[in-house]
């Protein structure tokens, strides 16, 4: 069950949720290894160092091999010179790590399951403002009880919603084609609109019938 509120914040009802999603026992490795591949993805992979054969120069025998009394050396870009080239550094690379539709399909599952245990899943049935305003959203926020970090599921057309709480350092905004494991994770409460709670539910009918696979369930 879910908490209903008005725009106001106060508190309409209850709502009973759909258990294929947020009725399943969580499964933490997977859960694991689905964040763990979206932190990896938002990696640039950009990194990188000159080795000896990149820096400029060096091209010439510092000194004579022998008969200085000092140690032989061929180049001046040589990995211990100061100036010298770097072993074993970073390279451009992808860290993409491939993840099953199913499995990123559980994971999500399974992190609102866990928060929908906590009872930290609300909605809020509609929003009455005339326009955007932070001031009530946190007005609202404050009479739900919500304290901490808090991810607000909205509809593609809420942009009403969006504008007046992305301004919040503890908040995010989602739309439900963007709804992730990680996102659900990171946030104590979330709280998904009146349309938005329709849509995953439909989204959910469809992927347990393998007729729909939806592609917002990777954050990369």
């Amino acid at each position: 069950m879910a908490r209903v509120y008005d725009s106001a914040g106060n508190q309409t009802g209850e709502m009973a949720l759909d258990a294929t999603i947020f009725g399943r026992e969580p499964n933490i490795p997977v859960m694991h290894q689905v964040v763990t591949a979206q932190l990896a993805a938002a990696r640039s992979g950009t990194s990188k160092v000159k080795t000896r054969g990149e820096v400029r120069g060096g091209g010439r025998k510092p000194w004579a091999q022998k008969g200085l009394g000092r140690a032989r050396q061929g180049s001046t870009r040589a990995p211990q010179w100061r100036t010298g080239g770097v072993v074993h550094g970073p390279s451009p690379r992808d860290y993409t790590q491939r993840t099953p539709k199913k499995m990123r399909r559980l994971a999500l599952h399974s992190a609102l399951s866990a928060r929908a245990a906590d009872g930290e899943i609300r909605v809020v049935s509609s929003f009455d403002w005339d326009t955007p305003r932070t001031r009530r959203a946190v007005a609202m926020l404050a009479a739900m009880g919500v304290g901490g970090k808090a991810l607000f599921v909205i509809g593609r057309a809420d942009r009403l919603v969006e504008r007046s709480v992305r301004n919040l350092p503890t908040v995010n905004v989602i739309t439900t084609t963007q709804l992730n494991t990680y996102d659900v994770l990171w946030a104590d409460t979330v709280i998904f609109t009146g349309d938005a709670i329709e849509l995953v539910g439909a989204k959910a009918y469809e992927v347990a019938t393998d007729d729909f696979v939806r592609d917002d369930e990777v954050a990369s």
